[in-house]
């Protein structure tokens, strides 16, 4: 008899301690998924601190605009955001991120906006070089990395690994933002202008959130010469 409630209480004590052990697995999936939460989280509130962080240098007013929707038509390169005229979005609008310009806003609507990117071939952007102060243009190509600079002779001071700014000509984007760096410059004695590419520095296909700017007195005064 003694035997036997032995045998049980040792059988029962297995089963409480498998039980146990199965608990605490399960406790341990649920703490790993609440951290993995928690972690997201962190990152993109980092992310967004430094969004902001950066329209601070440039504009007196901006807002975070979540994408929506990304344009599948081929060469085509234009994005969708969660905000319209509702939040005040304006054609011609600068949308940035925190490494480089994005885009122009070039439609409106009452809740999204579609915005077309600097990658894109209908795309211009007035930039300078920040080495020189070398004023010129840089187009789309609808490639997602690359982006050309035309008209330019071979006496243009301009060299691979220049970083490109925004000029502030014409008023549309803020002064002196960064845009693209040149990776390529090709000097064909057969061809009357120089063959300029460069890489913008938005990360373009890795947008969740973009940023928004309205011009303000910051803006003006950034484009002021020291």
């Amino acid at each position: 008899a003694r035997f036997g409630g032995w045998m049980s209480d040792a059988f029962t004590s297995e089963d409480e301690i498998l039980q146990r052990y199965q608990s605490l697995k399960e406790d341990h999936r649920i703490s790993q998924v609440r951290l993995q939460k928690y972690e997201a989280l962190d990152a993109e509130n980092k992310r967004l601190r430094s969004l902001l962080g950066s329209a601070t240098r440039v504009a007196d007013r901006a807002v975070v605009a979540e994408l929506v929707e990304v344009s599948a038509e081929p060469f085509t390169r234009t994005i969708v955001i969660g905000k319209g005229s509702r939040d005040n979005v304006f054609l011609g609008q600068p949308v940035l991120d925190t490494y480089g310009v994005v885009g122009q806003v070039t439609e409106v609507n009452l809740q999204i906006s579609r915005v077309t990117m600097i990658t894109d071939p209908g795309h211009a952007i007035p930039v300078q070089v920040k080495r020189n102060g070398l004023r010129t243009i840089l187009s789309g190509t609808g490639a997602d990395d690359a982006l050309d600079i035309p008209y330019l002779t071979a006496s243009a001071d301009i060299q691979t690994g220049d970083l490109l700014t925004t000029s502030g000509m014409g008023g549309r984007f803020p002064p002196r933002y960064p845009v693209a760096r040149v990776t390529e410059v090709v000097n064909d004695p057969n061809e009357a202008f120089l063959k300029i590419t460069a890489q913008p520095l938005a990360r373009l296909r890795h947008h969740k959130e973009v940023l928004l700017v309205w011009p303000g007195k910051r803006q003006k005064e950034s484009g002021k010469q020291p």
